[in-house]
């Protein structure tokens, strides 16, 4: 890259011709008035050259440009972190949900990073991975049901919960408050013994033993570690740093987590996105996620008309699909909102609210037969009424 702009700004004729004092100026030493203007002019130059023309159909050619690529493109998922460790969707089913505004992505991922101390230790790295990954009570201890005595019982076992840098008391105090809000269940009792490290749960009616297995299910499966959502956290070191990649997602919540770097942190979940960070984030989202989905695929989008989309979807305050629930199905002509889907419906509703279509866009025009406002067809010319007395 270097070489090339070295070789472009050899033919500029800039007043330091030696190689070493193009480096120099090259690393930003030193630049005088003179090499400024020249090199204000350059840029100014390729600017102008990389503007659109007039009148031109620049979304046809964004969705042109989107489509026929796309066209090639797999239907598969990919395996993200390592072989058989995180699987994440890609291809044309990732383009789809992008383009479709799914609430939830099919395979919701998160790539967190780590602040400085933590993102260049292991152990540092895998004690923010256990507050992240969502742990439920079973692997903390024995979780036993006493028939007899018609309760469940939880053995912890101290060593794992030291471990994982969590306290027998907090396990306790969690439990019981997780199992009533998380998982809406309060037809129990419980009895902590912190220094047997022993909780014990009784379900309000004693004489079903349908009531004893459901409580026991949800004694079993309650988180006390971790946050919901983030089912697996896998560890793993690129370019000199550790980044945990997770199953699930839940960015408030890890964003909460000390340790973690919340300017870097990534989510695939959009939605998820534009309601904690605002819309500006979402845009940008999108355009990254659809310029890595085609990028993975080895196909080169200008990022321009990938933008010009974004654009579209997001200027309206929240993310809206391409299509009859959103950008395709609110357009003010009833032409262009009939040739898309539900014709039939669009015409009539249509017709029972009295619309007028004013036939400004493309897909209505062609419809009647009219030149479309674009290019040549943007241009109007008026015939000069010519003077009689000369």
């Amino acid at each position: 890259m270097k070489k090339k702009m070295l070789q472009q700004l050899d033919k500029t004729e800039l007043p330091p011709k030696t190689k070493e004092d193009l480096q120099n100026y090259l690393t930003g030493r030193s630049i005088t008035d003179a090499q400024f203007k020249r090199i204000f002019k350059r840029v100014m130059e390729e600017y102008k050259k990389t503007r659109i023309e007039g009148c031109e159909a620049v979304g046809v050619i964004a969705a042109q440009s989107i489509g026929e690529p796309g066209t090639q493109m797999t239907m598969r998922t990919f395996h993200y972190a390592g072989v058989a460790e995180i699987n994440v969707t890609l291809g044309l089913p990732r383009l789809i949900e992008i383009m479709d505004a799914r609430k939830e992505p099919s395979t919701p991922t998160m790539a967190v990073y780590l602040e400085p101390g933590y993102n260049n230790d292991r152990d540092r790295a895998r004690e923010v991975s256990w507050q992240i990954e969502a742990a439920p009570l079973h692997e903390f201890g024995d979780i036993t049901i006493d028939m007899e005595n018609m309760q469940v019982v939880v053995a912890l076992n101290k060593d794992v919960c030291k471990r994982r840098k969590i306290s027998v008391a907090e396990i306790m105090e969690e439990t019981s408050k997780k199992i009533r809000e998380r998982r809406h269940y309060r037809d129990f009792n419980h009895e902590p013994s912190e220094d047997g490290a022993l909780i014990t749960f009784f379900p309000k009616n004693r004489e079903s033993y349908q009531n004893l297995f459901q409580l026991a299910e949800h004694v079993r499966n309650v988180i006390v570690q971790g946050i919901d959502n983030i089912e697996r956290v896998v560890v793993r070191k690129e370019n000199d740093e550790y980044i945990l990649y997770t199953e699930g997602s839940n960015l408030k919540g890890v964003f909460g987590v000390k340790g973690v770097d919340t300017s870097r942190t990534r989510t695939n979940n959009i939605s998820e996105i534009a309601e904690v960070l605002g819309i500006e984030a979402a845009r940008n989202a999108i355009i990254h996620e659809v310029n890595s989905t085609l990028n993975e695929q080895g196909i080169s989008v200008d990022a321009r008309h990938i933008m010009l989309i974004a654009d579209m979807m997001c200027m309206e305050g929240d993310v809206k699909q391409i299509g009859r629930h959103g950008i395709a199905g609110e357009k003010e002509s009833v032409l262009s909102r009939a040739a898309f889907e539900v014709t039939v419906n669009h015409l009539l509703d249509a017709a029972v609210a009295n619309e007028i279509d004013e036939l400004n866009g493309v897909t209505e025009n062609v419809i009647v037969g009219q030149p479309i406002h674009l290019g040549t067809g943007d241009v109007k010319l008026i015939a000069k009424p010519v003077n009689q007395e000369n």
